[in-house]
């Protein structure tokens, strides 16, 4: 399973970084346009809020784990700003497996 995670962990990179760039070669490099882009339409405003919700739910519990279990969570804040939700959840999961 750590290795599903683990899996999981690149494709949580991988994927979202390759339309960003794809985004920025189309806007050359530019991210004006990138947040109204995002709440276009409702079906993909629905899937923004689906995921703001879910990442803020997991900070959440982030921080309930620091102060609970002493958990350091460092990296898995740094990564849900760098990357996203996608990298910081199964980083989560791949970290902690063996505690689930």
């Amino acid at each position: 399973m750590k290795k599903l995670f683990l899996f999981l962990c690149i494709l949580g990179i991988v994927l979202p970084y390759y339309h960003l760039i794809n985004f920025l070669i189309l806007n050359e490099g530019s991210m004006e346009g990138f947040f109204a882009d995002i709440f276009s339409t409702h079906p993909i405003a629905m899937i923004s809020m689906d995921l703001t919700v879910a990442a803020t739910t997991f900070l959440i519990f982030l921080i309930y784990k620091a102060y609970k279990d002493k958990l350091n969570i460092t990296k898995y804040i740094i990564s849900m700003f760098i990357v996203g939700f996608s990298l910081a959840l199964p980083l989560y999961l791949y970290d902690n497996y063996e505690k689930i």
